[in-house]
């Protein structure tokens, strides 16, 4: 196994820290005692860390010391340490020890996958998700960035402004929201954004985001949707309703007339050759999500937005003992760390909490996203879809039960409408304004379209510390 370990790189490190600790800290950030191959060199390196963190001389007396405390001093290994040659270039040393290192533990994980397999006689797709994850930890702490500097910084955000010039006044600067109010308000979606888009049942949390991917790969942009609720036939039947005009009903019984099976023709045949992605599988953890996203990107660098339908139903550690609250937490923080290294928007739909049924003004703010700490803190734009004719029909269904069960005639006064005002409520927006864009619902076709008759733009801040609570009500400001 000679290959897989070098023991005069690794005395050569530790003899430069014992001759100069100053660098340590620097080679700490890269390296960690399991590292090391020969069992006293990883036991020197955490002595030495523990001197460190004692604010103590990392010296050949007090390393002794140290060692001996846990009854780990060799003497014979620790001349070998102290007479090896000095060393001028430290980093390329410790970069060779983590490549070693890398590689013992994908030789360990290979080992592991042929005991998952055949000892332990895992299912695949459990030995998967532990390959998966183990490999996402070894990628992970072989991957140390330093500090950008100065000059790097400055020559980045020049080419920024000039792409930004050739944008001319156009205020769309990131990736189309498909949406001109929307783009209006947030300038289009960041590269690197996380998109929390949140609604109750019915208000057309899913078709929206149908919309704005619908609108990205006729842009010739690709899209990964991850549907952990709805198969990839579906989503696909309602894109064809949008992108046709032809009521979703209809296509779902395949009732259709002449012009209109030719317009599907016409549709499917042109929605055949776009960049649409689907992960209909129905279960992913972020794990899954970050390992199919990097290695689809790689393949289709055209990918410019990832969905994923919907955040609660995503699966944390199997192993985890922690609540399901930490769970989204490191489901949404590992959204955000994944947005920003593909540089694309990740947009994902998430649940609101049932309580807000309950208030009068049922217009949805931020404390009432489920599990909502971790997702309002990572999240760059928080996008709350809001209805007021979902509670109007509802509430009419039930004043016509009511009326039913009680044997008295009931003439209802509500009228479905063709197209739906919709408020898309801007509650969060990490670099701009929070407020309201208005959009229409045209409910046939499950299609949003932007209210051209009307201005969308007053703005909403909700605020801690604003409302009376006492009688556990919250009294929201008229919009």
């Amino acid at each position: 196994m000679e290959e897989l370990y070098n023991l005069n790189v690794e005395k050569a490190v530790l003899s430069a820290i014992i001759f100069d600790p100053e660098i340590f800290e620097e080679v700490a950030s890269f390296l960690k005692p399991s590292d090391f191959y020969l069992p006293f060199h990883q036991h020197l390196f955490n002595a030495m860390e523990s001197l460190f963190e004692q604010e103590l001389p990392i010296d050949e007396e007090f390393l002794k010391k140290e060692l001996n405390k846990s009854g780990k001093f060799d003497e014979i290994a620790m001349i070998e340490v102290l007479s090896s040659n000095p060393i001028t270039n430290t980093k390329a040393y410790v970069q060779e020890i983590k490549a070693y290192s890398n590689k013992r533990a994908l030789i360990t994980l290979a080992t592991q996958i042929k005991k998952l397999t055949i000892e332990d006689d895992l299912d695949a797709a459990e030995v998967m998700d532990r390959v998966e994850q183990k490999l996402y930890e070894i990628t992970q702490d072989s991957v140390s960035e330093d500090f950008r500097d100065s000059k790097e910084i400055t020559v980045a955000m020049l080419k920024e402004i000039e792409r930004l010039k050739e944008l001319g006044n156009s205020k769309l600067i990131g990736i189309d929201t498909g949406f001109e109010n929307l783009n209006d308000k947030t300038s289009g979606f960041g590269k690197g954004d996380l998109v929390i888009i949140a609604a109750r049942p019915a208000m057309g949390k899913t078709a929206l985001v149908l919309n704005m991917a619908l609108k990205a790969i006729e842009r010739n942009e690709g899209v990964a949707f991850f549907s952990l609720e709805m198969p990839a036939e579906q989503l696909m039947l309602r894109m064809l309703s949008i992108k046709t005009s032809i009521p979703l009903q209809a296509l779902r019984v395949g009732n259709l007339k002449d012009d209109e099976w030719s317009r599907l023709s016409t549709a499917t045949d042109d929605m055949s050759r776009r960049k649409l992605f689907v992960d209909d599988g129905g279960y992913a953890t972020i794990h899954h999500v970050r390992s199919k996203l990097r290695k689809l990107k790689s393949q289709h660098p055209e990918i410019s937005l990832a969905i994923i339908d919907y955040l609660q139903l995503m699966s944390g550690d199997a192993r985890s003992q922690a609540g399901r609250q930490q769970e989204i937490s490191e489901i949404s923080r590992g959204l955000k760390q994944l947005a920003r290294e593909l540089e694309i928007p990740i947009i994902a739909l998430s649940q609101l909490n049932r309580s807000l049924e309950n208030r009068e003004n049922k217009r949805p703010m931020l404390s009432d996203l489920r599990e909502s700490g971790a997702i309002e803190q990572d999240a760059d734009i928080i996008l709350f879809v809001y209805r007021d004719d979902v509670y109007r029909e509802a509430k009419e269904k039930e004043k016509e039960m009511k009326a039913k069960a009680e044997g008295k005639p009931y003439e209802s006064t509500y009228q479905r409408k063709e197209e739906e005002e919709t408020e898309l409520i801007i509650g969060k927006q990490r670099n701009g304004p929070t407020g309201t864009v208005d959009l229409l619902f045209q409910k046939r076709f499950t299609r949003f379209v932007d209210a051209k008759s009307k201005s969308s733009a007053y703005e909403v801040v909700f605020e801690s510390g604003n409302y009376d609570t006492s009688e556990g009500k919250i009294e929201l400001p008229p919009i």
